[in-house]
């Protein structure tokens, strides 16, 4: 299985650099790989990389969101332990094109295909004393390597649903591979259960690392100066990581305002093309975020972000909030939006989001299908402030009580740190 596994992986490599000259997301993850040996021994023989006993903790995340998950962890993890080096890496340009400068790792890198070859150089060069993995991150070559090695690598904040590979008839060698990790810290009991039903037993529910680092940002939220002057005194949406077919309903919503509300909105894919479209259809009343100072905003009354990074602070700024991807494989972070207590509306694709369905549940989120519910809905709760207060406790409260994974992580961590195994 693992060599039918390591040629498909081949393939992969070679299908992603046939995709590069016509996506620009291939292209950019071909161009962050290039000459990558000579730059990792360069920077791996650069001080302090090659101090003798120097101890390094390998985190790493498939992508932004998936950093975001991680970020709390690795924090926590530097503060408690500052003899150690932080090694942070990503498998998606989307999530190293705008963390490669993050301050709390000492080194951020692409990770290399996973082969056998680039596995064993990869960790032969950097040589990690303890492994983080985060979410949905399971190439196999590198744990299979790892564990040989007895590494201590643990996944974190990890969901498991019982239409993955793992519990199918077949997945005997993947299975192996899930019981070589130290630790898998999962969102949830139901998680933990189709676990244990395989016969894994190295797993423990710490719950959801983001609500640590959402309310860590709720906390103290970084100003944004041309967000804020736009939203002054006025009924803000902010619209987050939307798609095409989010933006349709919240065009709808724009061209039927009754209550004279502002939207800034926050597209998932920000190419020029795009945004242009944006701007083009939202008319004269729009701005866009980087071609605009204080004065202009004054006088928008729609707001299109062309920048990443930011979403998370812009929802300071909101009164409701429209999170995207629920028309297609599935919502995005509503916990961000949560956090500051904003009512959340999605599209009808957010089941696999345990968060989503016990916000839906407590009436906090609402899913909306057609421009007339999101209208309507709207409406509800702008025209009812003892709707829309409790939505926005339910929220608050929500995210709060689901705060703490991060301190059991590191509670475990840290028994095996001191145990040396």
């Amino acid at each position: 299985m693992q060599q039918i596994y390591s040629f498909l992986i081949v393939c992969y490599g070679l299908s992603i650099r046939v995709a590069s000259v016509f996506n620009k997301k291939a292209a950019l993850w071909i161009k962050g790989r290039q000459q990558y040996w000579t730059i990792l021994d360069k920077k791996v023989a650069d001080s302090p990389f090659n101090i003798p006993g120097r101890k390094l903790a390998w985190f790493h995340c498939a992508s932004l969101g998936e950093f975001e998950q991680g970020r709390p962890i690795i924090e926590a993890f530097k503060l408690q332990h500052p003899e150690y080096l932080i090694l942070l890496t990503f498998y998606s340009p989307s999530g190293y094109e705008v963390r490669k400068a993050y301050s709390g790792a000492d080194l951020v890198l692409y990770l290399p295909l996973d082969t056998k070859s680039n596995v064993q150089r990869f960790v032969e060069t950097i040589k990690p004393d303890i492994v983080f993995y985060v979410k949905y991150e399971f190439w196999f070559n590198f744990l299979s390597y790892l564990q040989s090695k007895k590494i201590p690598t643990f996944l974190v904040s990890a969901v498991f649903r019982p239409d993955q590979h793992f519990f199918k008839g077949y997945a005997e060698w993947p299975r192996k591979i899930l019981q070589g990790f130290t630790t898998i810290f999962v969102q949830n009991e139901d998680s933990k259960e189709l676990l244990q039903f395989i016969g894994i037993k190295n797993a423990e529910v710490s719950g959801d690392t983001r609500f640590d680092r959402v309310v860590a940002v709720a906390a103290k939220p970084k100003t944004i100066d041309i967000a804020k002057a736009f939203s002054l005194n006025h009924k803000i949406i902010v619209a987050g990581s939307t798609w095409p077919a989010d933006e349709d309903l919240i065009f709808k919503l724009i061209y039927q305002n009754k209550h004279k509300m502002r939207f800034i909105i926050a597209p998932h894919e920000i190419s020029a093309d795009h945004i242009s479209s944006l701007m083009q259809r939202a008319g004269k009343t729009a701005v866009q975020f980087s071609k605009s100072n204080i004065e202009e905003v004054k006088n928008a009354e729609i707001l299109v972000i062309d920048s990443i990074g930011m979403l998370s602070q812009l929802y300071q700024y909101g009164t409701l909030a429209y999170i995207g991807g629920g028309f297609g494989v599935g919502i995005h972070n509503i916990l961000e939006a949560s956090a500051f207590g904003l009512p959340v509306f999605m599209g009808p694709n957010y089941h696999k989001f345990n968060e989503a369905k016990e916000l839906v549940e407590l009436g906090g989120a609402f899913e909306v299908s057609k421009p007339d519910e999101l209208i309507k809905k709207v409406n509800i709760l702008l025209n009812n402030k003892a709707e829309l207060s409790h939505a926005i406790s339910v929220n608050k409260t929500f995210v709060t009580n689901g705060c703490g994974a991060s301190e059991i992580v590191l509670k475990r961590v840290n028994e095996v740190i001191g145990s040396g195994k």
